[in-house]
């Protein structure tokens, strides 16, 4: 499994009704990862302001963030037309869970978000120099790997509610390390498949909604991998 809402299926069940007549290209859907962005910046902005402050709704920030955030993602999934409302949506929610969890380890937050930007920008190159591939074989590998990682996730949440942890891997130690370093890696390459999919959509001529979609598909990625950078920076100061 690669990134959950936005993988080669995305593109099999698109509902046409909702066609305009206006198809997805590549540069407006860039336009929308923009604006996603923007929001998500902004919503993630008075979310560090707040805690940072004490505001009553502060702590509750997080889980209404990503649950808000994930019950978009599950709508999408299903009514992808909904995309020009909800994507936006999702973005609002998540920076405000972002924005929380940032001020908390405000002292890599920066950093993090800077090596996220970086990494989408060398991904993108890498990409559209034809340096990486988004092959057959490249995807199958990255959609294992990416499955692997939920899968441990998921292991780790259920265990935790039964207070058993996985040793190592979630702590400062060199397996640590090493751990949310593949992780990080994982995430940069979906970001290949992600390029890709953008690109096969325009090429396909998928109705306009989509751009708004694979938007969100994409900033999905982008969250992930800034998160997992926030990780690794603050595993590497516990050392």
């Amino acid at each position: 499994m690669a990134n959950p809402v936005f993988s080669e299926k995305t593109f099999t069940k698109i509902d046409l009704t909702y066609n305009s007549g206006e198809v997805m290209t590549v540069q407006s859907t860039l336009t929308k990862v923009g604006i996603l962005l923007f929001i998500l910046l902004a919503s993630s902005a008075v979310s560090w302001v707040g805690l940072l402050e004490g505001w009553s709704i502060a702590p509750m920030l997080i889980p209404a963030g990503c649950i808000g955030g994930l019950l978009c993602a599950v709508v999408l999934a299903f009514k992808k037309e909904w995309a020009p409302q909800l994507a936006p949506t999702y973005a609002l929610l998540e920076g405000l869970a972002i924005g929380a969890i940032s001020a908390i380890f405000h002292q890599f937050a920066l950093i993090a978000a800077g090596l996220t930007f970086g990494v989408v920008f060398v991904m993108w190159v890498l990409y559209k120099t034809g340096i990486i591939k988004a092959t057959r074989g490249f995807m199958v590998g990255v959609a294992a790997a990416t499955g692997a990682v939920f899968l441990l996730y998921m292991l780790t949440w259920i265990l935790g509610m039964f207070s058993i942890s996985i040793p190592y891997i979630h702590q400062g130690g060199t397996i640590g390390i090493i751990f949310s370093g593949v992780v990080v890696t994982i995430a940069a390459m979906n970001l290949i498949i992600d390029f890709h999919l953008i690109e096969e959509g325009a090429r396909m001529q998928l109705p306009k909604y989509m751009e708004w979609y694979s938007a969100f598909g994409l900033m999905v990625t982008i969250i992930w991998l800034y998160l997992e950078i926030l990780k690794l920076l603050a595993k590497l100061a516990r050392r």
